[in-house]
């Protein structure tokens, strides 16, 4: 086998390694209705997605028109409350990804979730999934406290360090996993196959794929 060059590996959760879109589309949907905006085709969410359900929602509103914080916050609850229910009826992994997992783990590297959805929410739907297992630590745009998210390098690092501190690289596909990967100082994949808000190859990663069958060997190749 040839040898591995990280100790361990760290994914985004929506677009990298489950598709999401249409249960998040489902609950901006949601909330869009109740504040009497029109409904998106559930398709167009994946263009949505990145930052965060507050961000999508965002995103989704100000193209119709926007609104005050206090009323989109209300709509954000609604979306948050109707999400909390329905978070994997619809979400699946990515072709490939079970085996990329397995592949990672025979190789001895531990790894993460390092997602900007809300860990209690990661958590469930992992769970649903029958995956929650395979990782060592999930960490949520929540976990490590306001204004440390992604695009800050700051999960990054603590999932690297809840990993064991060895050499880490991360598996993302977007700006804000490129910037937080950036900033933490280690090596980035960007996932073509994602929800990327850029061209892939625009995104400024150290190796784009198409699938994740390709994420080991591109990751020995790096």
């Amino acid at each position: 086998m040839t040898e591995f060059p990280f100790a361990a590996v760290g994914f985004d959760l929506d677009g990298t390694l489950l598709d999401t879109h249409h249960d998040l589309g489902m609950a901006v949907n949601h909330a869009l209705v109740i504040g009497g905006f029109d409904t998106v085709p559930l398709d167009s969410a994946r263009s949505l997605i990145g930052g965060g359900a507050k961000v999508m929602l965002q995103r989704a509103i100000g193209q119709q028109g926007g609104l005050p914080d206090d009323e989109l916050h209300r709509l954000y609850k609604h979306l948050l409350e109707y999400y909390s229910e329905n978070c994997a009826v619809h979400t699946r992994p990515f072709p490939g990804a079970l085996k990329c997992l397995e592949d990672l783990a025979a190789h001895g590297a531990t790894i993460s979730v390092v997602t900007n959805k809300f860990e209690s929410f990661a958590r469930d739907i992992l769970t649903q999934l029958d995956l929650i297992d395979r990782f060592v630590t999930v960490i949520g745009g929540d976990t490590m406290g306001k204004g440390r998210a992604k695009p800050a390098p700051d999960p990054l690092l603590e999932a690297q360090s809840r990993s064991g501190g060895g050499s880490f690289a991360f598996v993302g596909d977007s700006s804000f996993d490129v910037k937080a990967a950036r900033a933490a100082k280690v090596p980035v994949v960007v996932a073509a196959y994602g929800y990327c808000d850029q061209h892939p190859h625009e995104l400024g990663g150290d190796a784009v794929i198409d699938s994740l069958d390709q994420l080991v060997d591109t990751l020995i190749k790096i």
